[in-house]
C-alpha cells in the first residue's frame, strides 16, 4: 500500500517486520527455519496485538546471517519496501536483530528517520513514534555501539579459540579433503575414506609412473571417476567451490597438482591458509605461506612420506612428455650438464635405417658457446645407471652389515657420550651467564653500577648467550648425525634394500625413488647422485672413524 489510512486514534502503519540469526547460533536440524527465527517473528506478532494501527505486510527474516555486514536477502528486500514506499513502518525484537556494526546500523536508522518510517525495538523501549522514543535516542547510539563491541568480543574470542584448536592440530573446516572424512565420534579428526583414498594413491602412482596432471586428469575422467566437488555432492554434502567452473565439475589438471602437493595425504594438517582481517569484513584474505598453520602427524597419511616427497620433486623439474606417448622417458628431469647444470635434452637421429638415441646438453643446443655438447649415447647411459645401481645398493647392504658389527663394540656410544657432554656443559656455561646478566641487572637497579655500565655489560652477556645457544644447536645436530649414522636400521637403508631383488631397475617408478641427479661430463663420464646421499656418506664417515679408533686402540 502506498496510501496509509486516517484513523481516529491516527495513522495506520504499513509494516515489515524483521527477524535475523547468526550462523553460530543456529540450529535449524531438519527444520526450515530455526526455532530463534520462529520465536522473534511469533513475540513481535503478540507485541503488535495492542497496537491495531499497525498492519503486517512482510514478515522479513534472515536465519544464518551475521549481524556486521548488511548484504542478506531479506534485508535488503525490506529496504526496498521502505524506499519504495509500501511500508512506513519496521518492528524488529530488538536493536542487535537489525545490525551490529555500529556505523552502517546508524546510518540505515538516519535513513528510516529521512524518510518518515517508524522504527519500534521492542526490547529496547525504542519507537520513533512514541514521545519517549524522543528521549531515548540519547541511548540509542550508545545501544548500538554496544551491539558493535559484542560483535567484536565474540569474533576475538571465537578466533582465539579456533586458533587454538588448529595450533593443536585440530581440524576445523566445513569438509574434509579428499581422501578423507570427518570422524563420527570426534568432528575434529579426520580418518580415511577408502574409497577416494584409492584414487589418491592411483594420483601419486601415475606421477611416479612419468604422467603429467593433465594425463592424470584425462584417464580419471574416462574411467568415470567424480571429481573431489562431485564426490563430496555425491555423498548429500552441500558442498559449494570456487574453482567449478562447470555444471558438473570435471577433474583438470590443477586439481591433481592440488593433490600432489598437499601434504594432507602424510598425515600433517594444514590450515590458516586464508583469513578474515577483522570481524566487518566477510572476504578471506590468502595469507603468505609462513603465516600457515602445520602440524604433522595429525592423522594416517595416505602416501608415505618419501613417497610424497619425491612426487613434489618431480613437480618442480622441466619433464615433457613425448607428442607419441603417455608418460616421460625413464630419465626425464634426472640428467643433467655436470658443467652448465642444465637440463641434458634426448634427440633421436636416423642412422644406416635404424633410430639411435643421445642426450645432449640443452644450453649447447642453444648457443654453441655457451657449453659443450657433452653427448651422450642412451643405451650406453643406461647400462652404466643399471650397473650403478646394483652397486650402490650392494654397498648400502655392507654398510648395513659394517654397522652391526660396530654396534656389538664396546666402545660403539663413545663419540654420542663426548658430544653429549660437550651439551651439558655448554648448557651449563648458558645458565651461568644468565645469572651474571641477571645480577647485572640488580647491581643498576640497587644504584651500584650506573647505567652505561649495564648496558655494556649486558650487552657482552647477550652475545656470550647467544654464541653459547648456536653451539648448542650445532652440538645437538652433530650429537643426531652421530646417532642415527650408527644406527643399521635407518629408513633409508631399508629404502634401498626394497629394491634389490627388483627386476627392471630402469623403470621409471624405480629410477626416480632411486636417483636425486644424474651429472653427464664432457667425454661421456657420468656421476650418479642417489637419493639419500647426505645419509650414505655420513654412514661411511662414521664407518671410517670407527675403523681408526680400532686401530688406534690396536696400536696402543
Amino acid at each position: 500500500m502506498s496510501e496509509y489510512m486516517n484513523t481516529a486514534n491516527g495513522v495506520v502503519y504499513n509494516a515489515d517486520t524483521y527477524s535475523r540469526l547468526s550462523d553460530d547460533d543456529a540450529d535449524k536440524g531438519d527444520k526450515k527455519e530455526s526455532d530463534s527465527i520462529v520465536n522473534q517473528k511469533e513475540y513481535i506478532r503478540e507485541y503488535l496485538k495492542s497496537m491495531p494501527e499497525i498492519r503486517i505486510c512482510h514478515e522479513r527474516a534472515d536465519d544464518g546471517f551475521s549481524g556486521v555486514d548488511f548484504f542478506r536477502p531479506d534485508f535488503q528486500k525490506m529496504l526496498e519496501d521502505v524506499r519504495s514506499g509500501k511500508v512506513n513502518c519496521i518492528v524488529v525484537k530488538d536493536l542487535s536483530r537489525l545490525g551490529r556494526n555500529y556505523i552502517d546500523t546508524g546510518k540505515y536508522l538516519q535513513e528510516f528517520a529521512r524518510l518518515g518510517v517508524r522504527f519500534i525495538a521492542i526490547n529496547d523501549g525504542y519507537d520513533t513514534a512514541n514521545l519517549q522514543g524522543q528521549a531515548s535516542t540519547i541511548l540509542l547510539p550508545i545501544k548500538n555501539l554496544m551491539n558493535d563491541s559484542y560483535s567484536r568480543d565474540i569474533s576475538i574470542k571465537i578466533r582465539s579459540h579456533l586458533e587454538v584448536k588448529k595450533r593443536k592440530g585440530e581440524f576445523i573446516g566445513a569438509f574434509a579433503g579428499y581422501g578423507y572424512m570427518k570422524d563420527e565420534l570426534d568432528k575434529n579428526k579426520l580418518i580415511i575414506d577408502d574409497y577416494a583414498a584409492e584414487v589418491v594413491r592411483d594420483i601419486f602412482r601415475r606421477k611416479l609412473e612419468g604422467m603429467s596432471q593433465q594425463g592424470i586428469s584425462d584417464c580419471l575422467n574416462e574411467n568415470g571417476v567424480l571429481s573431489p566437488a562431485e564426490y563430496k555432492r555425491s555423498l548429500g554434502m552441500k558442498y559449494h567451490t570456487g574453482f567449478k567452473s562447470n555444471p558438473h565439475a570435471k577433474w583438470t589438471a590443477v586439481a591433481v597438482g592440488r593433490i600432489l602437493r598437499n601434504p594432507l595425504y602424510i598425515g600433517s594438517t594444514v590450515q590458516g591458509k586464508a583469513g578474515r582481517p577483522n570481524y566487518k569484513i566477510k572476504k578471506p584474505v590468502t595469507k603468505p605461506q609462513e603465516d600457515w598453520i602445520i602440524v604433522e602427524n595429525t592423522h594416517e597419511g595416505i602416501v608415505s612420506e618419501e613417497e610424497f616427497k619425491t612426487v613434489n620433486g618431480l613437480l618442480h623439474k622441466d619433464m615433457r612428455i613425448p607428442s607419441a606417448g603417455a608418460t616421460v622417458y625413464p630419465l626425464s628431469g634426472l640428467i643433467f650438464c655436470a658443467d652448465c647444470k642444465q637440463n641434458m635434452v634426448r634427440k633421436t637421429v636416423p642412422a644406416k635405417g635404424k633410430k639411435y638415441q643421445y642426450y645432449t646438453c640443452s644450453t649447447n643446443r642453444d648457443d654453441k658457446t655457451a657449453c659443450t655438447t657433452h653427448n651422450i649415447s642412451e643405451p650406453q647411459l643406461m647400462a652404466a645407471v643399471e650397473a650403478a645401481i646394483h652397486t650402490h645398493i650392494e654397498s648400502v647392504i655392507n654398510i648395513e652389515k659394517t654397522i652391526e658389527f660396530i654396534a656389538t663394540l664396546p666402545e660403539q656410544t663413545t663419540d654420542a657420550q663426548k658430544v653429549d657432554k660437550q651439551i651439558e656443559k655448554l648448557k651449563a656455561d648458558h645458565e651461568q651467564y644468565m645469572t651474571f646478566k641477571m645480577k647485572t641487572y640488580e647491581s643498576f637497579i640497587s644504584n651500584l653500577i650506573d647505567k652505561a655500565t649495564f648496558q655494556n655489560y649486558t650487552a657482552i652477556y647477550n652475545e656470550t648467550c647467544e654464541e653459547i645457544e648456536r653451539a648448542i644447536a650445532n652440538r645437538q645436530e652433530e650429537l643426531e648425525a652421530i646417532l642415527n649414522a650408527g644406527n643399521p636400521h635407518n629408513d633409508w637403508i631399508t629404502h634401498f634394500k626394497a629394491f634389490r631383488f627388483k627386476e627392471n631397475l630402469l623403470d621409471r617408478t624405480c629410477l626416480i625413488r632411486l636417483i636425486d641427479r644424474i651429472l653427464v661430463h664432457e667425454g661421456g663420464r657420468i656421476e650418479i647422485i642417489f637419493k639419500y646421499h647426505n645419509e650414505y656418506r655420513a654412514a661411511l664417515a662414521y664407518i671410517e672413524q670407527r675403523i681408526k679408533d680400532e686401530n688406534t686402540k690396536e696400536a696402543v
